[in-house]
């Protein structure tokens, strides 16, 4: 068993912690945010055990991700987020994490916990004096409910409290969603390319609306991928996206867009299985990776 001997907090690991000392925050490019928060789960949990796993894993991964180090532009774990208390605390908390993140220059990776996480993100962007930038979401799920079992504050509402702050949001790999979501999905001009075009074409690369704000947040619900690849996540649903084409989607929209910040929600570990941990280690350096090296060709055609 690996001893963690670098710790931001008691089961968190610094990311990547086995193969450089974690960095001076203001010496870091990206910032690893810890946010465990579940609250709402409606099926499976686990979520709030998501961070600490994707970090302790982190630390069995090569720094070379295939093609660059994206470790080398600095890589900063903050402590968990305090996210006791009621949701809505919970989200003000977030917001403020973030917002100070943001303002001290840093590029936010949050890893979840339930997908409310991304709501309080979202606030902290805003509160940070960032605007005009859009949300791009893969999710199984459109999480665009009102509200589900009377609670606003849902991990399956997440998308609506952000459409409500007039943030366009485009969804990638949808295929699990009610009629009221269809209909606010219209009513507030939400984009989408959905599983059943994506998967069955083998889509990799997608053109955002000319209209979309030329910055963008990315929110990656582990559900969004298929569950061949991810059945660790509390609502796994068939026909998701697979690892590849999710990589590549991702990179088709951050050569595209100025990418502001991401973060990987809804993965909840299963005891035994190991390799789901790695893999969304894996995946969260991969994706600093494709951000990393579009950002170094942006500095070298200045």
């Amino acid at each position: 068993m690996t001893e963690f001997d670098q710790l931001v907090a008691p089961g968190y690991p610094v990311f990547l912690g086995s193969e450089f000392k974690q960095p001076e925050p203001d010496k870091a490019f990206f910032h690893i945010l810890p946010i465990p928060l579940e609250e709402s789960v409606s099926y499976g949990g686990g979520t709030a055990e998501g961070p600490a796993a994707i970090l302790k894993a982190s630390w069995q991964l090569e720094t070379w991700d295939g093609k660059s180090e994206p470790s080398q532009r600095g890589i900063y774990t903050h402590p968990p987020v305090d996210v006791s208390g009621t949701a809505e605390q919970a989200v003000q908390r977030i917001a403020e994490a973030t917002t100070a993140l943001v303002k001290a220059g840093g590029f936010p990776v949050a890893l979840g916990g339930e997908h409310t996480v991304t709501y309080g993100i979202i606030k902290g962007l805003i509160d940070a004096g960032l605007d005009n930038f859009g949300v791009v979401q893969i999710d199984a799920h459109a999480d665009l409910r009102d509200a589900y079992e009377g609670n606003p504050y849902s991990h399956a509402s997440v998308m609506k409290r952000i459409v409500d702050l007039d943030i366009p949001v485009f969804q990638l790999g949808v295929r699990a969603l009610c009629r009221e979501e269809m209909d606010i999905r219209k009513l507030h001009g939400v984009g989408h390319l959905d599983a059943d075009i994506l998967v069955p074409k083998n889509i990799y690369s997608i053109d955002l609306p000319d209209d979309f704000p030329d910055y963008v947040f990315f929110t990656l619900d582990i559900d969004g991928m298929d569950p061949t690849i991810f059945p660790s996540t509390g609502t796994p649903v068939p026909g998701g996206l697979g690892w590849y084409q999710t990589l590549a989607l991702f990179e088709s929209v951050v050569k595209k867009r100025t990418v502001i910040g991401m973060d990987i929600m809804e993965f909840s570990p299963i005891d035994g299985f190991h390799g789901y941990e790695f893999s969304a280690a894996l995946l969260a350096y991969k994706m600093m990776g494709i951000v990393e090296r579009e950002a170094f060709r942006e500095c070298l055609n200045r």
